[in-house]
């Protein structure tokens, strides 16, 4: 199920799951090259806080995504390099975050897949509060754990578990009707680009 996600792009899975389940725009890659899929670990913190993000990163397992509702904070980073190392060294793929991290260099640098609402440099409060693996918000998305998160460098979204295989049969289909689109309409250049629109344009 991993491997056929992992092939597909997040625009196809979008239209798969007719846009319902998109994640807000601005939670986007910290670089363009981080493509992730896997199960959801999700965290739900107090506005500010970060404790609970080592609580999920100790439950996790190999491949999963840590998900992470931050109310949107931009004030307070959930994660910083030294954080981040521990999730990678664990096996997690990344972290999905409706809220800021830091250190956003040597994220980049050590391959550890970010998409955040963007990076702070001021680190997250730890008096406590927060709670793993149960239902969260991430960017106008409900998410449960388990469920399943893609993101590339077009943005993340995520799909109940509950609909996975419909929704990757529906995806690779429509990547399948996009490549014999593009071949009938590009495979002569100007003359088979017209002969397209004049089928298409009413």
């Amino acid at each position: 199920m991993i491997e056929r996600l992992h092939k597909l792009p997040t625009t196809a899975l979008s239209d798969a799951t007719g846009g319902y389940t998109n994640v807000e725009a601005a939670i986007k890659p910290l670089s363009p090259h981080f493509h992730i899929a896997g199960r959801a670990v999700t965290v739900r913190l107090p506005d500010g806080e970060n404790g609970a993000v080592l609580e999920a990163i100790a439950s996790a397992m190999p491949g999963d995504i840590l998900v992470i509702d931050a109310k949107g904070n931009t004030n307070r980073a959930v994660a910083g390099d030294f954080v981040m190392q521990l999730a990678q060294g664990v096996g997690i793929q990344g972290f999905v975050v409706d809220g800021v991290i830091r250190d956003s260099l040597a994220a980049i640098d050590i391959g550890f897949a970010v998409f955040s609402k963007g990076t702070t440099v001021a680190a997250g409060n730890k008096h406590g509060g927060g709670h793993v693996n149960v239902p969260i918000a991430l960017g106008g998305v409900a998410v449960a754990p388990g469920d399943y998160i893609v993101g590339d460098a077009d943005g993340v979204i995520v799909i109940p578990q509950e609909d996975i295989e419909k929704v990757i049969e529906a995806a690779e289909q429509k990547v399948q009707k996009d490549e014999l689109r593009e071949q009938e309409a590009l495979h002569d250049g100007e003359t088979s680009i017209r002969a397209y629109l004049q089928k298409v344009v009413k």
